[in-house]
């Protein structure tokens, strides 16, 4: 999509130019030199959005490297966004600007898409939330926004969200010997990770306990789709609900309350 905008700005750029040229041509005579019909700052405006776009998806799949100054961990949009947002039941992000503004019952009003990105900072990595007209938030709404180009306004992404789980308790213990067999080799026995590649799931490189993702029943969700990377969706709604349960059980940064209004 970016480089086909790209081309459809080169050509309108280029047709602009000609009929500038021919003009000029027409009332002045041809020896006059051509009109310069945009300065600097006015090709850099043109170029911004896709320029956004980029920056905004680097972010998301490495916020600690390219948003440093606002995360208070080491994870990632990508770590709960699979797939740089695109994964079906991974929360992915496609078509969601759409659906913005929206009521946000965490919050208790109604908020914007920017508004919800930075509680994600807030939150999930555990840092603070940048200004509104910051480069982070202004690249990361364009790359969601890019992600809903072909939605239907208001239309949720039928693979929005989560899987469906019943509920059901989890049992950490049971969920210790489960994160030992299938989940220390790549997030560590101690939940560390190996970032950036591979997420801490508690700990200080992880998200606080302001999250979303620190409800154990939503971590099932995700977890029995998703998990192991390996082999995803061979554990049991059970399964997943003990491995949650004993990573809830686990220590992991808190919330600071001064960024509740976001």
């Amino acid at each position: 999509m970016v480089e086909l905008l790209g081309k459809r700005s080169s050509s309108f750029a280029a047709v602009t130019l000609f009929c500038m040229v021919f003009a000029v041509s027409l009332g002045h005579g041809a020896d006059k030199a051509p009109v310069k019909i945009r300065d600097a700052n006015a090709a850099v405006a043109e170029h911004e959005p896709h320029d956004l776009v980029r920056q905004g998806k680097r972010i998301f799949d490495n916020t600690p490297k390219y948003a440093r100054q606002y995360v208070g961990n080491k994870l990632s949009c990508n770590d709960c966004h699979i797939g740089s947002g695109t994964t079906a039941y991974a929360a992915p992000l496609i078509d969601l600007a759409g659906l913005f503004p929206m009521y946000n019952k965490r919050a208790g009003h109604v908020i914007s898409l920017a508004t919800r990105v930075q509680e994600c900072f807030t939150r999930s990595e555990a840092g603070q939330p940048p200004p509104v007209d910051s480069v982070p938030i202004r690249a990361l709404v364009a790359y969601i926004n890019s992600l809903s180009r072909n939605g239907v306004k208001g239309q949720p992404y039928k693979s929005r969200g989560l899987v469906n789980l019943p509920a059901l308790k989890g049992d950490p213990e049971n969920g210790k010997v489960i994160y030992a067999v299938l989940c220390s080799a790549c997030h560590g026995f101690n939940g560390e990770g190996a970032p950036p590649a591979l997420p801490a799931v508690w700990g200080s490189r992880s998200f606080n306990d302001g999250a979303g993702m620190n409800d154990p029943t939503k971590m099932a969700k995700f977890i029995i789709h998703n998990m192991p990377q390996s082999s995803p969706g061979t554990l049991t709604p059970q399964e997943a609900f003990d491995v949650a349960a004993y990573i809830h059980s686990q220590p992991r940064p808190k919330f600071n309350p001064a960024y509740k209004s976001y």
